[in-house]
């Protein structure tokens, strides 16, 4: 097939991709950041536009010390939906949908934090603030009860993109004319619990106002988060003392060493919450706030007095650690402010000589109060203060455990209606173990533990809620009482067996024993050099001696780790019965220093990212570093080596040695699973001209797959372990991966002699461009095409654009994520064998398939698919609205966007074509929804552009016109009519 282009044309191009590449890391930079509705394949953008005279804020404030944190959460990966905050209320009554999104809307422009994006500047993050959008969409589902909790916990889960802006989420479940469901999902960088009234109490008055009616009160002008960050950051030189006092209080603290899982932890970045509760008495709330009153002492303190307590219990230590909730809201300035507030406070308390319960409470209190003295000292400052003393020997967090009082739940109370709180509990734990008491119903209180169910196991947690439970009501009782006689230190430890003789009862004989498939294990310790385990498995199918030591560098203090596990048969004992080490194979010499490419590069990492050359072993956080370098070690690594690995992996394993280890372990298992998954009966010697398409089961590239096979093409298709089953055509191989697994992409291109990507991620931007800089390093023949999207032309000042028009801005991060991944394409097309390159920019996409309904239905035009299928009043545009002669979108039917990529396979249009079927304008794709639908909706002319309808632009396509002409059944009304009554999708 011909790749070749005339010269003089492809040095224009070249001159072109570097300008589209240099304009689209110059609009980067910029503050304008708003963007029009999405209108490519998928709308993973930034839709907000100003209002008219508003000129978006270029400014880029610094985070405060507390959305610093839980953005650095985020980065080190694994919190899951451990910071998103659900606001869920159960509405009875009249209720106007509207009216709502109206008062959400105004919510959103009173406090900017709400709309508000983080971004990096010069390596250090910074928020954004983004214009008010035009209307906060508000999905409606109607849904029985039965499908409610479902419904509601998948859409609290969801991610957000905090890079885009998406701070908050609005959902209403319809169960009757008078029965909703309300949910606004934030995520916690922007909110805290004292946010949440506000929100509540705003919201009210709002729609109050939006349906008519005469608010409370009229609302002052709110006070903006920014300036808190701004006043904060502006006041860390003057924290010096105090962090010294805090340095003082933590000096040598170590975090509570919890009793072990039975069954050792996945290693994991997901930390799965569960729940424990005890009921207790009605009556001992009361009794503690007398007993409270009594010593000077809050409810709280006396609660924490019974967690200390429950925490002695559980670990047999006397000194301990537990975390608290601080605040940093104080004065009038503050008051109604909407945005992170939290801070944690490390309480550290003696709980020596057996103290009786009022005089552990004396000993909390003070403790207590000397904390809060300093509650405005952001705890992450102390954290560095501490450096490698604020976690134990092997990695654990100080702050492991904490408490709190639970109290009445804040609902959302709208007029002429009656207001229930629904609970949606987190699916991650933030924190090991938490202890709670729960007033949130005054006539059950409850004892409360929720724990991470990797660290903690069932029964373990079982004992720490019955003991919190039992300690409350003995402080209730009698507070002159002793807590109970405390079990001897390390008694919860994991026992290597009764057999074993005390010289046995090394940590790593412990860990070993602990692992279901181990029968046996022993330590041998030398005078000299390291130690060396030795373990018998039940099954010869269990773990190898490598997978059982990187064990124990997971879950052990660095000293505590053999330097080899050796696998025995049989485990050789003396006639008294202790292991006998005379008999045991020879130990092994003192390990080398890790050696290789991965060593190499996490070497090199260290170096680059802390400014020191490490040995072997020593100490991530001895050398400076915390929960930023790790991120950025990490992502180093990850771009280097291909590899999979986060912050969180980083913090964990903490020494050159053991991040190699671990590296060594994932390539290993890499490796094991791209064999597994290789087809082996047909290899591209046997079928030459094979294409590789990422994305195979997506809404794009299911379609292109079937066409490829149709012409006859070889295709290989790659697609994600959960859904490579609905790949089952003839001609068509599968290998399982995704745009995260580099080294598998890398693998995938190398057995093809042709490429199509379908693939993206729509939000995480940074994977999308990692996946092209890997797939183009790989390819190295035949053309390559990608699927890309009209957003990349940013908002032109003209209605009508040209193929190859230079993006205008502003251009959203989903539109400038593919502008970099053309670039990068189209400056290595024609070099190196490589043959030609084609970026096919498609607009919507419609076609037969579930992920196509689904973004018509939730996707860019969810808005107008919603009003439209519950008969609710459609505002639209009036033509020459803003000199604007018509607002619509163009759209592609799936079937011919996949022929337009074929043809590119054939004949490489060497640069950037747009593959549209056609264009319909606003009010007659309302027309076909509603009438499709069989529905009535009162479609209403506006001189207002709405958010999401702000489009006017007609996208030329002459470039592959030919592949484009519509066939049979591709006319826009059949293809709607397909996707709405749920044709069952394309099998590929």
């Amino acid at each position: 097939m011909s790749t070749d282009a005339d010269s003089a044309t492809h040095d224009r191009r070249q001159q072109l991709q570097r300008e589209l590449l240099r304009r689209a890391r110059a609009g980067s930079t910029r503050g304008t950041t708003t963007a029009g509705p999405a209108t490519g394949a998928g709308t993973g953008r930034d839709d907000r536009t100003p209002r008219p005279g508003c000129v978006p804020p270029a400014e880029c404030v610094p985070l405060s010390r507390a959305q610093r944190r839980m953005w650095l959460m985020e980065r080190l990966g694994g919190t899951g939906d451990s910071y998103h905050v659900p606001f869920a209320t159960r509405v009875r009554g009249p209720f106007d949908v509207a009216a709502f999104a109206t008062a959400l809307t105004s919510l959103v422009a009173r406090h900017a934090i709400l709309r508000t994006r983080y971004t990096e500047h010069d390596g250090e993050p910074c928020q954004e603030v983004l214009p008010t959008p035009r209307t906060v969409p508000v999905h409606v589902v109607d849904t029985d009860e039965a499908q409610a909790p479902e419904l509601l916990r998948r859409e609290t889960a969801r991610p957000f993109d905090l890079a885009a802006g998406d701070c908050v989420r609005a959902l209403v479940l319809r169960h009757g004319p008078q029965d909703h469901t309300l949910l606004l999902t934030f995520h916690h960088i922007a909110v805290d619990g004292a946010s949440l009234e506000t929100v509540a109490g705003e919201l009210a008055d709002l729609y109050t106002t939006a349906t008519g009616g005469t608010p409370r009160q009229a609302l002052a002008p709110a006070p903006q988060y920014a300036d808190h960050a701004r006043r904060e950051h502006g006041a860390l030189s003057g924290f010096e003392e105090e962090l010294e006092r805090w340095s003082e209080l933590l000096a040598d603290a170590e975090p509570p060493r919890l009793p072990r899982p039975a069954a050792p932890a996945p290693h994991t970045a997901e930390r799965p919450a569960a729940v424990r509760t005890v009921p207790l008495a009605p009556t001992v709330p009361d009794a503690l706030r007398t007993l409270g009153a009594q010593r000077q002492a809050t409810l709280f303190a006396v609660s924490l007095t019974a967690a200390f307590a429950a925490l002695h219990r559980l670990t047999g230590a006397d000194d301990l650690v537990i975390g608290v909730a601080g605040t940093h809201r104080s004065g009038t300035a503050m008051r109604g402010l909407v945005g992170l507030c939290v801070n944690t406070l490390p309480v550290r308390v003696d709980l020596s000589g057996a103290p009786s319960f009022t005089q552990l409470l004396r000993r909390v209190s003070d403790a207590l109060l000397e904390a809060q003295q300093h509650r405005h000292i952001p705890f992450d400052l102390v954290l560095e203060r501490l450096g490698a003393g604020a976690r134990g020997a092997d990695g654990t967090a100080l702050v492991r455990v904490t408490s709190d009082v639970l109290g009445e739940p804040t609902v959302l109370r709208l007029p002429g209606t009656s207001a229930q709180y629904v609970d949606l509990p987190s699916d991650g734990a933030k924190f090991n173990l938490s202890y709670g008491l729960d007033l949130g119903d005054p006539a059950r209180p409850r004892a409360l533990v929720q724990y991470d169910a990797h660290a903690l196991d069932d029964t373990a947690a079982e004992t720490a809620v019955r003991d919190y439970a039992a300690l409350l009501h003995a402080m209730a009782a009698d507070p002159e009482l002793t807590p109970d006689p405390l079990p001897a230190a390390g008694t919860q430890d994991a026992s290597p067996g009764p057999s074993s003789p005390a010289r046995d009862r090394h940590p790593a004989v412990a860990a070993l024993c602990a692992h279901p498939m181990v029968a046996d294990a022993t330590v041998v310790r030398p005078e000299h050099g390291p130690a060396v385990a030795y373990a018998v498995l039940k099954d010869s199918a269990g773990p190898s001696g490598h997978e059982l030591l990187g064990l124990l560098r997971r879950t052990l203090a660095p000293e505590a780790v053999p330097a080899a596990v050796t696998l025995l048969d049989a485990m050789p004992r003396t006639a008294a019965g202790p292991a006998d080490h005379a008999r045991l194979p020879g130990r092994p010499s003192t390990p080398d220093a890790p050696s290789g490419p991965r060593a190499q590069a996490v070497t090199e990492a260290f170096t680059a990212v802390l400014g020191h050359r490490p040995s072997p072993d020593e100490d991530f956080f001895a050398l400076g570093g915390h929960s930023l370098k790790a991120v950025q070690l990490a992502e180093r690594l990850r771009t280097d080596l291909g590899l999979p690995l986060t912050g969180l992996d980083v913090l964990q394993a903490r020494t050159p040695r053991a991040l190699t280890a671990l590296l060594d372990e994932r390539a290993a298992r890499q490796s094991a699973a791209k064999a597994a998954s290789r087809p082996a009966a047909r290899s591209r010697h046997v079928r030459p001209g094979t294409v590789l398409v990422t994305g195979a089961t997506g809404g794009v590239g299911a379609f292109v797959v079937r066409e490829l096979a149709a012409r006859g093409r070889p295709v290989l298709a790659l697609a994600r372990p959960e859904s490579a089953h609905l790949i089952a055509t003839d001609g068509v191989d599968v290998i399982e991966g995704d745009l995260t697994d580099l080294a598998g992409l890398r693998d995938a291109v190398a057995q093809a002699d042709a490429v199509v990507h379908a693939a993206c991620t729509f939000t995480r931007h940074e994977v999308d461009l990692a996946a092209m800089e890997t797939m183009v390093d790989a390819w190295r023949r035949g053309p390559f095409v990608f699927v890309s999207s009209v957003d990349a032309y940013g908002h032109p000042a003209t209605d009508r654009v040209a193929e190859e028009s230079a993006p205008h801005e502003p251009v959203s991060p989903y539109g400038r994520a593919k502008l970099d991944c053309e670039a990068v394409l189209l400056r290595a097309a024609g070099t190196e064998g490589r043959g030609g390159a084609s970026s096919v920019r498609s607009p919507i996409v419609w076609g037969a398939h579930d992920r196509l309904r689904e973004q018509l239905r939730w996707g860019a035009l969810g808005t107008l698919y919603q009003a439209a299928e519950h008969g609710r009043p459609i505002e639209l545009p009036r033509p020459g609205t803003g000199g604007h002669a018509w607002y619509g979108a163009a759209w592609v039917h799936a079937a011919a966007l996949a022929r337009a990529v074929a043809e590119c396979l054939d004949r490489p249009v060497h640069g950037v074509a747009n593959a549209c079927s056609g264009h319909v304008s606003w009010h007659d794709l309302a027309h076909d929804l509603t009438e499709l639908l069989g529905t009535r909706a009162d479609l209403r002319e506006t001189d207002a552009v709405p958010r999401d309808l702000d489009h006017r632009w007609h996208y030329d396509s002459t470039r592959l016109a030919r592949p484009l002409r519509p066939r049979r059944g591709e006319d826009r009304r059949t293809v709607l009519a397909e996707m709405i009554t749920a044709t069952p999708p394309p099998r590929v």
